[in-house]
């Protein structure tokens, strides 16, 4: 029999304390071992458990939540999960605790009712098991080494105006797309348009991060944007994002597509028969599959892709699915793929 994955919580609500207390129990192979009601706690309770996984409530009195997550990954790095505030600031936070370290995150519920939490009890027992079954303490410290090595200014002479690159990702994507985006330049000849799981608010949050951090223009796609080039838009949390002719950008709220909206297969599905071999198409670290079906219209459609490799990966399910259907004509550590994405644009004249 497999051992129970081992979690504390830590949130300064004991109303919370119990609603998740009882959505993690309720999972067959996990059990909460403990609960903390702010960093301080926790950080005294992992040492003395020893927990598997910890799930950390941003606000919390005394250390909070990005203060607590960068004492574990300090002392005895763990999978950590974060409990996020659908707000500005509480999605700006939370960017930081995926690039300091967490796993992943899970909105926390509206309201005061325990019903509003059972809408996220699978994305939460998913998320413990990923964080727990993909942990590498290695990766963790990782984040801080940047592989970036400058891409060489290219003129792009000659290269055609009307690519497309389509990006799909989800658990770890917001760091894996910090190391693509801001490395491209500022005169990137094709137009970009990513599909990142996330909820609403968080979506917003990332595109002005890396717009901020770029030299081509990045924001969250709003119904009825041009794919052009130097533009990257990002889809935007509870919104499929689908493509029409002209390169128009359409959103709509069709049912999830894998448990997902925004979901990587609407987005490029739709892209590949419009701009055949004008497409490069690149699915990044992420949990599922979502992607792969997506990739397969690409090269059906004479488009070229990649696929990060299992070793950069935060999580490996969606690169998995396309290499194991032969989908990826590249299969390449996260650091190599802005320099590939560049080399191809430049073979299209």
């Amino acid at each position: 029999m497999r051992n129970l994955i081992r979690v504390l919580i830590a949130d300064d609500s004991a109303f919370m304390r119990r609603v998740i207390s009882d959505l993690i129990n309720s999972d067959p192979e996990l059990q909460v071992i403990a609960t903390a009601r702010n960093g301080v706690e926790a950080l005294e309770l992992i040492k003395k458990l020893d927990p598997d996984v910890v799930t950390l409530d941003i606000e919390m009195p005394k250390l909070n939540g990005f203060e607590t997550l960068k004492e574990i990954m300090r002392i005895s790095p763990k999978p950590v999960v974060m409990i996020s505030h659908l707000t500005q600031e509480g999605a700006t936070t939370t960017l930081n605790c995926l690039e300091a370290g967490a796993m992943d995150f899970i909105p926390k519920p509206s309201g005061s009712i325990s019903l509003d939490f059972a809408q996220v009890a699978k994305d939460l027992t998913e998320k413990i098991k990923m964080a727990y079954y993909n942990f590498k303490p290695a990766k963790v410290t990782l984040r801080s080494k940047s592989h970036r090595t400058i891409i060489p200014t290219s003129s792009f002479s000659g290269v055609r105006k009307d690519m497309v690159v389509a990006i799909g990702t989800s658990s770890g994507g917001p760091r894996a797309l910090k190391e693509i985006i801001p490395l491209l330049p500022a005169n990137f000849p094709a137009g970009i348009v990513i599909v990142q799981h996330m909820p609403p608010g968080f979506t917003r949050s990332l595109a002005e991060r890396l717009n901020n951090e770029s030299k081509i223009r990045v924001k969250e796609a709003e119904e009825g944007d041009r794919i052009e080039p130097g533009l990257a838009l990002l889809a935007p949390g509870n919104y499929h994002l689908e493509i029409e002719a002209g390169g128009i950008v359409r959103l709509n709220q069709k049912p999830p597509l894998w448990g997902v909206r925004p979901c990587v297969d609407y987005m490029m599905e739709t892209i590949a028969p419009l701009y055949g071999e004008r497409v490069i198409g690149v699915i990044l670290t992420g949990m599922g599959r979502d992607g792969a079906n997506g990739m397969a219209a690409i090269k059906h459609y004479g488009g070229q892709t990649i696929a990060q490799d299992e070793e950069t990966c935060l999580v490996y399910g969606m690169p998995r699915a396309v290499i194991e259907r032969g989908l990826a004509d590249y299969i390449l550590p996260l650091h190599q793929i802005p320099h590939k994405i560049v080399q191809l644009l430049n073979q299209k004249r």
